[in-house]
């Protein structure tokens, strides 16, 4: 899960929601029902092509309202009003699970933990690539993005959940990590916009000396650590470093071939 205010980066506006009205529109977003809409299109003089349906709402554990919508065939997450995801956007996430599983495509039975499930475009893309005898973990901290994604979200990523070799944690991925030593070829890290912006503050244990020496204790020897961020941190870089990771910062683009924004991805080797 990622940071509400700064991973709508990864978004391009839509048609119908000119950049000048962005900010304000999304300030305006709650959408606790089809009346914020109509709230929207009138206090920014926006014409809205299509309607926004509210889907689904929920809590996260830390109490961050989460609206799943859709306008058309745009699926979007909300999280306290603001865009966190949009099913327009995830070229880079699939280019997380393409560096991550250079190597371990090639492995015997190879293990994968994927954290933040998203709306599941990181993970199609690693069972695209991992062999038949693979597992792969997810751990997804909001019970509640696990249930959109085996319904209305399931049909974009061509439904990975029901794939054999998943298998779903609902918890904080610190937690899965801590718990399974030694085990992974390789651990994907999509939980927030980057080491610096958080969704929730219990993310910034992921991201600083503890979170990473408990990626490090769960990878196997030359084992993988990808992480998504919205941009380039070298303090984190460096935590990498020290923390017994051989590092390189790779670039991604949004749409990959089609363009959008370009994120980052610290793709790193256990020492």
């Amino acid at each position: 899960m990622s940071s509400p205010d700064a991973r709508a980066l990864r978004e391009e506006p839509t048609e119908a929601i000119p950049q000048s009205h962005r900010e304000e529109a999304e300030g305006i977003l709650s959408l606790q029902g089809k009346e914020d809409v109509n709230l929207v299109s009138l206090c920014c003089n926006i014409t809205l092509v299509k309607p926004f349906e509210l889907l689904d709402q929920t809590l996260s554990p830390d109490g961050t309202a989460m609206k799943l919508i859709r306008r058309g065939d745009e699926y979007i997450i909300l999280a306290d009003g603001a865009i966190l995801m949009s099913s327009r956007m995830h070229g880079s996430e699939e280019a997380l699970a393409t560096l991550a599983c250079q190597r371990v495509r090639t492995l015997r039975q190879p293990s994968v933990l994927i954290g933040g499930l998203g709306m599941g475009f990181t993970l199609r893309a690693a069972l695209d690539l991992l062999p038949e005898d693979a597992t792969v973990v997810v751990a997804e901290l909001v019970p509640a993005v696990v249930e959109w994604n085996r319904g209305p979200l399931g049909p974009l990523a061509k439904h990975p959940l029901k794939d054999k070799r998943v298998r779903v944690a609902t918890e904080d991925v610190v937690v899965t990590l801590s718990s399974r030593l030694g085990q992974f070829d390789a651990v994907l890290l999509d939980v927030d916009n980057s080491p610096t912006a958080f969704t929730a503050s219990n993310n910034a244990g992921l991201y600083a000396k503890f979170g990473i020496a408990a990626a490090c204790a769960a990878l196997k020897t030359e084992g993988v650590l990808a992480v998504w961020a919205a941009q380039n941190d070298r303090k984190f870089e460096k935590r990498l470093r020290d923390g017994g990771f051989h590092v390189q910062v790779r670039r991604a683009r949004g749409r990959l071939k089609k363009g959008g924004p370009h994120h980052t991805i610290f793709l790193s080797h256990k020492s």
